[in-house]
């Protein structure tokens, strides 16, 4: 492995910025216990999930959601890593059709061995099979779905939020307001309420305030899938305080003797992610250039 950079934030370290013609190095996590996850991962390859989340992750944040697209790079990475370990999974608040398509993840030779763990592990896509398995969905919904216009009206959210229709979740985005933090507080509290009252929680990310069924996050789906798979080390990287969970699901993990490695796709609005990770990357590109070193690094020769 690489020795780490330098870093502002001393509990993780920032992986190497070389171009992509440069051989892209590993970097060297920041506390044992990554050290450990990340020797487990090369070690028995076999027996390890890779677990991403997708917006901020693998996709620039943009101010539309819908025009997410993965970073260029990304697709390649994951198909020259995906047939060294055991499973790669996207896991992501968005529908999986949704993040398939705005992945480009279908029809990629060498990416049999991905799935989309979609509305945080509600939904499953299988790349082997392009098939989406699903559940019905939770009868509160609809309910929080009618009710938020007319709250929007009445705590006069003004101009530039709005709402994201995500199937399984709806979402209310501040990120285009005036004042996007001033309208992330205001609406906190009384989404909070409609959302109980329909039986669903509120879940806070960077500038968006998602309705859904309590139970859905990334730490169980992360927890689950290592799981069922019978994972022997996890590497988990996003960029958000919904990944919190995720990364709750890995130090779990490590208490139960399964290493594991904790990534940050650098993010200044979420200081705590940045803090718990072992490596902290330069976003989308950084975590590009990081799994690009990881299929270096386990393929033959």
């Amino acid at each position: 492995m690489g020795s780490p950079t330098d870093s502002t934030d001393p509990n993780a370290t920032h992986s190497n910025t070389a171009g992509p013609d440069a051989t892209d190095p590993l970097p060297t996590p920041a506390t044992r216990a990554g050290r450990d996850g990340l020797d487990a991962l090369l070690a028995r390859p076999g027996k390890a999930l890779i677990g991403l989340d997708f917006d901020g992750t693998l996709s620039p944040i943009v101010p539309d959601p819908e025009q997410a697209r993965a970073h260029p790079g990304a697709v390649p990475a994951l198909a020259a890593l995906a047939p060294e370990v055991a499973s790669v999974a996207v896991i992501t608040g968005r529908p999986p059709e949704i993040a398939v398509r705005n992945g480009g993840f279908a029809d990629v030779p060498g990416l049999e061995h991905l799935v989309v763990l979609g509305h945080y592990g509600t939904e499953r896509w299988d790349a082997a099979t392009g098939d989406i398995t699903a559940p019905a969905p939770h009868p509160g919904v609809a309910g929080v779905r009618a009710g938020l216009p007319g709250l929007l009206d009445r705590v006069d959210a003004g101009e530039g939020v709005w709402t994201e229709e995500k199937g399984r979740a709806v979402a209310v985005h501040t990120r285009r307001a005036s004042d996007p933090q001033a309208a992330f507080e205001a609406l906190r509290e009384p989404l909070t309420d409609l959302a109980a009252r329909h039986g669903l929680v509120v879940e806070p990310g960077r500038m968006v305030l998602e309705l859904r069924p309590p139970g859905m996050d990334k730490g169980v789906a992360l927890l689950e899938y290592a799981r069922e798979i019978g994972a022997g080390s996890v590497l988990y990287a996003g960029d958000d305080l919904g990944d919190l969970p995720a990364y709750a699901a890995v130090e779990k993990l490590r208490s139960d003797g399964v290493p594991g490695l904790l990534v940050c796709s650098g993010s200044d609005e979420v200081a705590e992610l940045r803090k718990r990770a072992d490596v902290v990357v330069d976003g989308p590109a950084g975590v590009v250039r990081l799994l690009r070193a990881l299929a270096s690094a386990l393929r033959p020769g």
